[in-house]
């Protein structure tokens, strides 16, 4: 029997999930995880870590920069990426989307169609993870986080990601597609 024909295989790998289900899976990982490390999920506080290691990795000094001189900014900072639980499970959220894609034989690689293309991609990412540092989060740490803590700024971020995303899709519509 090809494993392409099971169902299981079928439903878990290669049918994308439902939106009820999803939310489920979100809301347990969730909670699972402010249970287990007695704070809420957030992706974007390690990706400063990991600019700042580079950084440090070319001779750059971050001790004197505010987000870095707390204590606990400087433990993280020592203690290397291999010891920060955030970067960790970045890691593990890259390398299980690209298990997922290449188990539901998904990977593709695309043909830049120009420089344009590229250039959208670039501003944009650049701009998202700006964007998440000043406010202090990203849709997981600032919306998600905040929503089921009954936070109110997790509803204020999330009317204006709701207007970021009207914007950037008129400007994605007009100007690169």
């Amino acid at each position: 029997m090809k494993i392409s024909s099971n169902r299981f295989y079928k439903k878990l790998l290669k049918e994308p999930f439902t939106y009820v289900t999803g939310a489920v899976l979100l809301g347990v990982f969730a909670t699972a995880h402010l249970a287990v490390f007695s704070k809420g999920w957030g992706v974007t506080s390690a990706f400063a870590d990991w600019g700042a290691w580079l950084y440090q990795l070319v001779g750059g000094n971050v001790d004197n920069w505010a987000y870095f001189s707390s204590e606990k900014a400087q433990k993280t900072l020592s203690s290397g990426f291999m010891n920060d639980g955030g970067s960790i499970r970045n890691l593990g959220i890259i390398l299980g989307a690209l298990l997922a894609t290449l188990f539901a034989s998904e990977f593709k690689l695309k043909k830049i169609r120009s420089m344009k293309q590229v250039f959208a991609a670039i501003l944009g990412g650049l701009l998202m993870g700006y964007g998440a540092r000043l406010a202090n989060g990203c849709n997981i740490g600032a919306l998600f986080t905040s929503i089921s803590s009954l936070s109110l700024s997790g509803w204020i971020f999330w009317v204006f990601l709701f207007i970021g995303a009207l914007i950037g899709g008129k400007l994605l519509a007009k100007f690169f597609m």
